[in-house]
């Protein structure tokens, strides 16, 4: 339930925790996160406004995290690109409905909340330290090389 900005912001996030303190050149993160290059340069700006990630231009620059990835939540990077809102009064801006929303929104409001809550309880490093899961936007190749370079957690 977020815009393909946010899916690429949080591919983009996860795999720059993924390479630690290392600077990740934008045509690798393009290249690992599938996303298109052009679109993933914009999202980097937001990113980079926001605070979430520092870069380098240049030979041997990128991106990286500007903090360790156990402070930065899903819910910053979503809010960095496409915040989600709340809904406190009627969209359709019915002046009968005042802040009492009829039931579709009232369920609306009540789904954007619980997204909130799941998002700001998770951090990039909980996606990391999953022992139950698949490491993020990781093939067995992507997997064993990050493996050898010892920036993967909990392998």
């Amino acid at each position: 339930m977020h815009s393909l900005t946010a899916e690429y912001a949080l591919r983009a996030m996860s795999c720059l925790a993924m390479h630690g303190s290392t600077l990740v050149p934008t045509t690798t993160l393009a290249t690992q996160t599938k996303v298109p290059s052009n679109y993933l340069a914009k999202v980097l700006q937001q990113l980079a406004a926001a605070g979430l990630i520092t870069g380098r231009r240049g030979v041997g620059g990128g991106y990286k995290l500007s903090r360790p990835n156990t402070e930065i939540k899903l819910l910053d990077v979503i809010n960095a690109v496409d915040p989600v809102q709340r809904i406190t009064s009627c969209p359709l801006g019915l002046t009968n409905h005042g802040s009492y929303l009829c039931p579709l929104h009232r369920k609306a409001d009540q789904a954007a909340a619980a997204v909130i809550d799941i998002y700001k309880g998770v951090s990039l490093a909980d996606l990391l330290m999953d022992p139950k899961s698949n490491k993020p936007l990781c093939d067995e190749e992507t997997t064993a090389k990050l493996s050898i370079k010892g920036v993967l957690l909990d392998e």
